[in-house]
């Protein structure tokens, strides 16, 4: 996620734009490493497998002594960044927290970021590491039939995206998916955009700077796949159960209201939070806060849901 106060002190020139912001992040993903690596309760293993353009980097976290020939649950999760920094550790507590409740496992991908690898290049990544993870339920020990995806921001985007992706494919079968102001859309036309364009934890400047970093000269035109950008999809039939959610401060707002709209328009079983006073990533930056202790419970009550749907 990026600063939009910090973004709009930033050099114009995007490459040390881009470089500022990620030094930003460096002390997140750190400690959620040390977090993770420490935490007695949690064992990881990390997997490097062949991508379309290099490798790919996977970290699986798993409960302390879990076996190969267990059922459980697992996530795919895509950490957020606007799609230009951060890495497979930022955020990656909230993955952890959900896989907690319902006993699960976590797999978390480290993709290319843009602007050096701009266009499909984050969602190839992250698709060929879901295509990979779904083989290993029997190395792993999970149930290739309570597999979901998740993510927030940037990852709930991608997430989208991915989901898509599976969909059209017909594999793998996802169960679920947790879109945390998932960001979905380069055209910038709403008016929770023009309202928060240059105010908030995540601006609509910021937002823009994102997606031209992404798209460059495509960005708001009709060059845009849906998978770079999930919120121009048509057609969003035979979706797995999602969760999505989102403040309604923040420039993501509209953008995210209309696709949870279109999921209900084709007959996808969709729950919608919408966070009065919520800036983009509110937990992130104020997780003691009232209003990200109930949007943390509210997905956790819904995840129970959804695995007791699946007994």
């Amino acid at each position: 996620m990026i600063d939009g106060s910090l973004t709009d002190s930033l050099p114009l020139d995007a490459a040390a734009r881009v470089a500022a912001i990620r030094q930003t992040v460096v002390p997140n993903s750190s400690a959620i490493k040390a977090k993770v690596h420490s935490d007695p309760s949690l064992e990881t293993e990390r997997v490097t497998i062949p991508g379309p353009r290099g490798d790919i980097d996977i970290v699986i976290i798993k409960p302390k002594g879990a076996s190969s020939t267990d059922k459980r649950p697992a996530i795919y999760t895509i950490h957020p960044g606007g799609v230009v920094i951060g890495d497979e550790y930022l955020n990656l507590d909230l993955a952890i927290s959900w896989a907690k409740e319902i006993d699960g496992i976590v797999a978390t991908v480290k993709y290319r970021l843009a602007p050096e690898n701009p266009g499909l290049a984050p969602f190839e990544d992250c698709w060929e590491g879901l295509i990979w993870f779904a083989k290993q339920a029997d190395r792993f020990g999970f149930d290739p039939d309570k597999l979901l995806i998740g993510g927030a921001s940037a990852g709930g985007g991608l997430s989208a995206a991915v989901a898509l992706m599976a969909r059209d494919k017909g594999y793998p079968k996802l169960c679920g998916q947790i879109l945390v102001c998932p960001m979905l859309d380069d055209r910038a036309d709403t008016v929770s955009h023009k309202q928060y364009l240059r105010h908030g934890t995540y601006s609509g400047e910021s937002d823009e700077f994102s997606w031209t970093c992404i798209l460059g000269d495509r960005r708001a035109t009709d060059k845009v796949s849906v998978f770079e950008a999930p919120g121009r999809a048509t057609d969003l039939s035979n979706l797995p159960p999602t969760y999505i959610d989102v403040g309604s401060a923040e420039p993501f707002r509209d953008s995210v209201v209309a696709y949870t709209s279109k999921l209900w328009e084709h007959g996808v079983q969709a729950e919608l939070m919408v966070y009065a006073g919520g800036l983009h990533g509110f937990e992130l930056f104020a997780p003691e806060a009232s209003v990200s202790k109930q949007a943390s419970e509210a997905r956790l009550k819904w995840l129970r849901r959804l695995m007791d749907q699946l007994k």
